[in-house]
């Protein structure tokens, strides 16, 4: 594992709609591995890969840039804020944990005292404290974006760290252009933005592309914690080959591609049937007059939390197997 690279990519700010710092760190990492690079009108990063083979098939792979994180909507009197979701918010992951905003300004997330405690707090429930003593003095405005504070650890095996969501995704397709030596497809790598609100830019980058395939790259929840609703993904057992989610249904020639080059990797795999949640996949396969698209994932703990959990082996597999995708045609 490059845990330096793993690292620059968890810890750079880079909410929905707010990716210029993400997408210039991924830029340095991937300016020599393409024969085009280019950012679309969205904000997308996209590497070219031509291919040496006569008349080959357009493959677009994508990995979501952008982090969940929120947003300032008012500011007390006495300098607390009050703040909105950017995608997928739960607040009982967030209760004591920090709040990191674009200029490094650190703030603590707590929830308000509340009579009736038998219910879950709610978003409006919960403020920051950046220290400030007044609303005049607080140096944070309304409308500024933060992220969440998560450190990124290696311990027995696991990563953890906030944003391996999909930062994970964008690692994976980063080390597979670093090894991959003869694309069979011309090949177009894709770190898209705003996936965690709209999907945006997954959906004009493959507008514009127009691939024959497409193929997102992201995380997927495990159903092998306590109590966890049943799911046939784990840790430590492959990346997931995706069936089918809450906005989409895997395209079964792609989702054959996947296992055909699992199989040719040697490498596990698992089929994914998640029940909540989708990927730029959902996107991607509407684009046009229909694009055949599905998702590799890889399993993660804890998702949407500061403490996301992957599984290096898992990760190591992705990769592989992403390789052999791009070299067999």
């Amino acid at each position: 594992m490059d845990l330096k690279l793993l690292e620059k990519l968890t810890q750079t700010f880079g909410p929905s709609g707010y990716e210029g710092e993400i997408r210039a760190a991924i830029r340095e990492e991937v300016a020599s591995l393409g024969d085009e690079l280019y950012v679309d009108r969205l904000g997308s990063l996209v590497v070219h890969r031509r291919s040496a083979a006569p008349q080959a098939k357009k493959l677009l792979l994508a990995a979501h840039m952008d982090e969940i994180g929120l947003m300032v909507t008012h500011i007390e009197e006495k300098g607390f804020l009050r703040f909105t979701n950017i995608g997928g918010l739960y607040p009982l992951h967030h209760i004591g944990g920090r709040v990191r905003f674009a200029n490094g300004l650190i703030g603590t997330i707590y929830v308000e005292r509340r009579e009736d405690r038998s219910q879950a707090p709610q978003l409006k429930h919960l403020y920051i404290d950046v220290g400030a003593k007044s609303r005049e003095d607080c140096p944070v405005a309304v409308g500024d974006p933060g992220v969440f504070v998560g450190s990124l650890v290696q311990q027995n095996g696991r990563l953890i760290s906030k944003t391996m969501d999909d930062r994970i995704g964008c690692y994976v397709l980063i080390e597979m252009l670093r090894q991959i030596q003869a694309p069979a497809y011309d090949l177009y790598v894709v770190f898209s933005t705003q996936e965690e609100v709209t999907l945006a830019g997954a959906r004009t980058s493959t507008y514009r592309i127009a691939p024959d395939i497409a193929i997102s790259v992201d995380v997927t929840l495990t159903g092998d914690t306590p109590k966890a609703l049943p799911m046939a993904v784990e840790l430590g057992k492959g990346p997931a080959v995706k069936v089918k989610d809450s906005g989409m249904i895997a395209h079964p020639t792609v989702r054959q591609m996947l296992i055909d080059a699992a199989q040719q990797a040697d490498v596990p795999y698992q089929l994914e049937v998640l029940q909540g949640g989708t990927t730029d996949a959902m996107a991607m396969q509407l684009v046009r007059e229909g694009i055949p698209s599905g998702c590799l994932s890889i399993p993660s703990r804890f998702v949407h939390s500061p403490s996301e959990m992957v599984d290096e082996a898992d990760v190591e597999n992705a990769i592989k197997l992403l390789v052999a995708t791009v070299e067999t045609n």
